[in-house]
């Protein structure tokens, strides 16, 4: 039980109400079950044996004389009457009660998932599985929340079999200890079905999450599949993991039809066996006969009902603490922001012999450059040579292991990072835009953002033109990833959402690779009229971004080219400085780079 225990330790306020609830629950079924008896008596009318009246209905009767009220039959109906509907409303107050918490339970789970995951190292973050992170938002938080749901009503089933069980020893302490001799016997011959639930349990969460992370790869790559003929092979993994979800599932099933069959069978036997025993060998009153057997009945129910609702629980269980570790990984893997000072770019960004590697693979190799403020700065290199990574160390996702990054003299480390990220815009290779507005595309739904900045945005981005004409204009659905768009469009609304926040540095990663050179032209364009407005900063293997950039440094396996040219100086620090002619806009390499980079 020790999920239920952590649940009470982070809701202690809720648990505290629910307890007191389902206590008075308790309670008013066991007031109506103690009216029964003496109303059992009155009907069967005088005893016509030896038998004296039962000492619990003596009792009950006594303690109506005493407050003046006559034991009638039509008052104890009465009084069983109150005692249920009391029972069902507090019952109803407490499920109701339950079924929030639930929710809160699933929201909260969510919420500290994603801030985890948000928070975390990007180095952490690109290895999980966004199919595996659906799952767990989806999937395994719906099951956790369930599994808390079970959790409190086995709690609950356990007060009313405590309720039920003083009844009847107050009427038959012998009777109730072969009850619970015969609810031992119960839970006992019926426990290996709720093993059974558990590895269940354990196995529908194992395959949920290796089920939607292929899902995720597949359907990213489906038409690639198709392409090539191969969607057999995906639908081949696919079947493979749903048929094991399959068994998982229906060894659930399995486990609580059993147990069901299990304990109904036993209990028959208990009861009427104890019923014929009773009558014939212990020559009792019907009537005790009679109540004993509702309340023992009711008694070994609710024991039941603890182990099916345990059951279930466990069977949810292994979702939550699967959950749990996804979350803990991704605290334990949280960023370092520790930096307090608050950024500005009014002079530019040194690169100060920094050296990057992933594991034994070196990526960047002491390079020093600089980028500054105002002006177009474009890396080239082939693929591989540490481009893209120079971006993710200057927005700060990953971190030098030698040498600085600074800003205005600042080292990147000791900036408040978030007011850093935001102020960069950045458009990457890959195409993400949502199926949604043009609109939506661009602000992403940030409260700061209205239409007019969006406008704006598209109309420095060169994008106001095309979308203008659409059908709908800024309103207008790009579909799944912006199939409704071309590729250049596409990008230009990439742009577009860079911009909307005024960004001060603009970070451009291979954004113009998958274009064709008339479209790139026009980025390019784009680019040049925004020259002054910001700090640019193009990572590419295309000649076109080098043409209007200010400054244009090449990479090769993790460092700066060293100068070849006879306008240039030498090498420096493992890299080199462009040298800048004045009144000319002067490539790093004193010259315009090859169409095709070497």
């Amino acid at each position: 039980m020790r999920l239920l225990q952590l649940f009470i330790q982070r809701y202690p306020f809720q648990s505290l109400f629910l307890a007191a609830a389902l206590l008075l629950a308790g309670v008013a079924g066991g007031v109506g079950m103690s009216s029964l008896l003496p109303a059992l008596e009155l009907v069967a009318g005088p005893h016509t044996n030896d038998a004296t009246p039962n000492p619990f209905a003596e009792s009950v009767n006594q303690a109506l004389a005493t407050i003046g009220v006559s034991p009638t039959l039509g008052l104890l109906l009465a009084i069983i009457l109150g005692a249920i509907l009391a029972k069902n409303a507090l019952v109803f107050i407490a499920e109701l009660r339950i079924g929030y918490i639930s929710a809160d339970v699933a929201t909260e789970l969510r919420m500290n998932l994603l801030s985890a995951l948000i928070a975390s190292r990007w180095s952490f973050f690109t290895g999980q599985s966004t199919g595996a992170l659906a799952n767990a938002m989806a999937t395994e938080a719906w099951r956790a929340a369930q599994a808390y749901v079970f959790a409190v009503r086995v709690f609950a089933a356990a007060i009313e079999a405590s309720v039920y069980t003083a009844v009847a020893v107050l009427v038959s302490w012998q009777a109730t200890l072969l009850c619970f001799i015969a609810g031992v016997v119960v839970l006992s011959s019926s426990h290996v079905f709720v093993r059974i639930a558990r590895r269940a349990g354990d196995r529908q969460t194992h395959w949920y999450r290796s089920l939607l992370a292929t899902l995720g790869d597949v359907l990213q790559s489906v038409k690639t599949f198709k392409a090539m003929g191969r969607d057999h092979v995906a639908e081949e993994v696919l079947s493979l993991e749903t048929h094991k979800l399959r068994g998982a599932l229906r060894g659930q099933v399995f486990a609580e039809s059993g147990l069901d069959g299990a304990q109904e069978s036993v209990l028959g036997v208990l009861i009427i066996g104890g019923i014929y025993v009773a009558l014939t060998f212990f020559d009792v009153q019907f009537a005790t006969v009679t109540f004993m057997a509702l309340v023992l009945g009711q008694t070994l129910k609710r024991v039941g009902r603890i182990q099916k609702q345990y059951q279930k629980m466990l069977s949810c269980e292994s979702a939550y603490w699967a959950l749990a570790k996804t979350i803990a990984d991704a605290v334990a893997n949280s960023e370092d922001l520790r930096g307090t000072t608050a950024p500005a770019l009014q002079r530019g960004i040194e690169f100060d012999n920094v050296s990057f590697a992933y594991g034994e693979h070196r990526i960047l190799d002491h390079v020093s450059f600089n980028i500054r403020a105002g002006e177009i700065t474009c890396l080239v290199g082939d693929s591989g040579s540490g481009k893209t990574t120079v971006a993710d160390l200057l927005i700060g996702l990953t971190v030098p292991q030698q040498g600085a990054i600074r800003v205005d003299g600042h080292e990147l480390a000791t900036l408040d990072a978030r007011q850093w990220r935001h102020r960069i815009g950045y458009v990457p290779q890959e195409n993400l835009l949502l199926n949604d507005t043009i609109l939506h595309n661009i602000t992403l739904g940030a409260p700061g953002l209205s239409r007019p900045d969006a406008e704006s945005a598209l109309a420095a981005a060169g994008a106001a033109d095309f979308v203008g004409r659409l059908p709908n204009g800024i309103d207008n659905q790009v579909g799944e990833r912006g199939a409704l768009l071309s590729g250049g469009q596409r990008q230009r609304i990439m742009i577009a959402r860079a911009l909307a926040h005024h960004p001060s540095l603009l970070i451009l990663d291979e954004a113009t690779s998958a274009l064709d050179p008339p479209t790139e032209a026009g980025i390019c364009a784009t680019l040049r009229s925004l020259r002054g407005q910001l700090t640019i900063l193009t990572v590419s293997h295309q000649s076109a971004m080098a043409e209007v950039a200010d400054t244009v440094y090449r990479l090769e396996d993790g460092r700066l080219a060293p100068d070849k040219s006879s306008r240039m100086g030498g090498a420096v620090g493992g890299g080199w400085a462009p040298h800048r002619v004045p009144g000319e806009t002067q490539k790093a390499t004193g010259r315009k780079p090859p169409p095709h980079p070497p």
